[in-house]
C-alpha cells in the first residue's frame, strides 16, 4: 500500500510538472502574438500566474457554452488582473458624465417601434469608421462619443469623417435616451449610432471573444465603461442582440464589436446597457 502510495504521488507530481511545462509553453506563444516582454523573471514569473488563472477561467466558461451564447479567449489582456484591466482599459465616471443638468427632450419619443426595422446595422450604411483602440488612457467615453458624433455627421452631410477623440463633443450638442427603456433606444439606434454606458469591466467582457453577452454573466451595473451602439438584430437562434463597437482594437470580440441580448427582463439592460445612453444632434 505505501509503495502504491508513493508511485500515485510520483505520477501526480510529473503530471504536474508536464502540466507546468505546457502552461509555460502556451504563455511563451502567447507573449510572442501578442508582443509582450517584462523587466524581468521575477515580473515575467507573475505574470504567468495570472495568465495560468485567467485561462483557467476562460476555459471553464467555454465547457459550459451549452449554458450561455457567448464564449470566451485568452486575448491581449489576459496577463492582467481584472483589477490592472479595470484601471487601465475603463474609465467613465457617471457622475461627471452628465453632472447636474437638466433633462434633455427625445427626439423619437413619438416613433412607433411596431414600424421599426427588424435589424440595422450602421457600418453597412456607410456611418461607421473603422474600430480604434483607445490603449491605456481610460478615455472610452471620448472614444464612445466620437463614433457616434461621426455617425450623425454622416448622416447630416452624407460625408464620413474621421474625427479625433482629443475634440471633446460639445456639451450642448446631444439628446439623452430615457433611462432603463430598451423601447427607447431601440427607436434611438434605428435612427442613428448612440454612446452607451456599461458596466464592461468584468472578466467576460474582459476576455469576450464572440457571441451573444447575455445577462448570464452576472455583470454588475456598475457603470465604468462607454461603447456605441451601432445597430440590432437577431441571432440564428433567435436571441435578440444589440451590436456594439468598443474601442480596445479589432483583436478584441468580433473584430472589435460586441453583441450584447436585447430585450432582457431587467429594466436597466445587460450590464446596464439601457441606464445612460445618449446621441449628438449635429
Amino acid at each position: 500500500m505505501v509503495t502504491l502510495a508513493v508511485a500515485c504521488a510520483h505520477a501526480l507530481a510529473a503530471r504536474d510538472l508536464v502540466d507546468a511545462a505546457a502552461m509555460a509553453q502556451r504563455h511563451e506563444r502567447w507573449m510572442a502574438k501578442h508582443g509582450r516582454a517584462y523587466a524581468d523573471d521575477a515580473e515575467k514569473a507573475r505574470r504567468l500566474e495570472v495568465f495560468r488563472d485567467n485561462v483557467a477561467f476562460i476555459e471553464s466558461v467555454n465547457a459550459a457554452a451549452s449554458q450561455h451564447k457567448f464564449w470566451l479567449e485568452e486575448n491581449q489582456f489576459a496577463d492582467l488582473t481584472n483589477a490592472e484591466f479595470r484601471a487601465t482599459r475603463t474609465g467613465l465616471r457617471p457622475s461627471s458624465s452628465r453632472g447636474n443638468r437638466a433633462p434633455t427632450s427625445f427626439r423619437y419619443a413619438n416613433v412607433s417601434a411596431g414600424d421599426l426595422p427588424a435589424s440595422v446595422d450602421w457600418r453597412g450604411k456607410g456611418a461607421v469608421n473603422p474600430v480604434k483602440d483607445q490603449g491605456d488612457c481610460g478615455c472610452c467615453w471620448a472614444f464612445s462619443a466620437v463614433a457616434a458624433m461621426e455617425g450623425a455627421v454622416k448622416l447630416s452631410t452624407g460625408k464620413l469623417v474621421s474625427l479625433s477623440e482629443q475634440q471633446l463633443v460639445s456639451c450642448d450638442g446631444y439628446e439623452d435616451v430615457p433611462a432603463n427603456d430598451e423601447e427607447a433606444l431601440l427607436k434611438a439606434v434605428a435612427n442613428q449610432p448612440v454612446s452607451v454606458a456599461i458596466d464592461g469591466g468584468d472578466r467576460y467582457f474582459q476576455f469576450y471573444k464572440g457571441g451573444v453577452l447575455s445577462g448570464a454573466t452576472g455583470c454588475a451595473t456598475e457603470l465604468d465603461h462607454a461603447i456605441t451602439a451601432v445597430g440590432y438584430g437577431v441571432a440564428s437562434d433567435g436571441t435578440k442582440y444589440w451590436l456594439m463597437k468598443n474601442s480596445w482594437g479589432t483583436s478584441w470580440g468580433e473584430d472589435g464589436y460586441v453583441r450584447m441580448e436585447r430585450g432582457v427582463a431587467d429594466k436597466e439592460g445587460v450590464c446596464g446597457l439601457a441606464m445612460m445612453a445618449s446621441y449628438p444632434t449635429a
